[in-house]
């Protein structure tokens, strides 16, 4: 018999699991656009600007999952920020339980939905809403311009 849980990390106690929920972290950063690392995402939770949830199987760590709570003027949404899993564990047998508790979570801090940034791929096996896309374009500095250096005339009329 299997014990799955899910359920959030108390964030004094995420340091003393890190070095195990890393490598799960670091998995879906690949994919990102390099927002931030791995060790940013430590520094939010020990800071409790996001949220550490962990799913656990016969005691092995087989999910990682982060959010963060964002206040918008009129409302308020739970962002998932990073989702992982080994993958030999399927998604249908844990998915409805770790969406009921983030779900449960989300209406104790006065969250009206669940959000979520992600991949197309991922996009299409949950069974959420479509609302809007995240699109992007590189912006770089323009490079400043080198003066140009004036040619001195010679002394005779310009004549070389």
């Amino acid at each position: 018999m299997t014990t799955r849980t899910f359920f959030l990390v108390d964030p004094s106690k995420a340091p003393v699991i890190w070095h195990n929920v890393r490598p799960l972290i670091e998995k879906t950063l690949v994919h990102a656009e390099g927002e931030m690392h791995s060790s940013d995402s430590l520094r939010s939770i020990l800071n409790e600007d996001q949220q550490l949830w962990l799913g656990v199987d016969d005691g092995e760590i087989f999910l990682a999952l982060i959010t963060e709570i964002i206040r918008y003027p009129q409302k308020s949404t739970l962002r998932i920020i990073n989702f992982s899993t080994q993958t030999e564990h399927d998604m249908d047998i844990w998915y409805e339980q770790a969406m009921a508790v983030l779900t449960e979570f989300g209406l104790k801090v006065n969250c009206t939905n669940l959000e979520a940034w992600c991949r197309k791929g991922f996009a299409r096996k949950l069974d959420w809403e479509h609302e809007y896309v995240v699109i992007s374009k590189p912006i770089k500095p323009k490079e400043a311009k080198q003066p140009r250096k004036r040619r001195r005339r010679s002394k005779t009329n310009g004549q070389l």
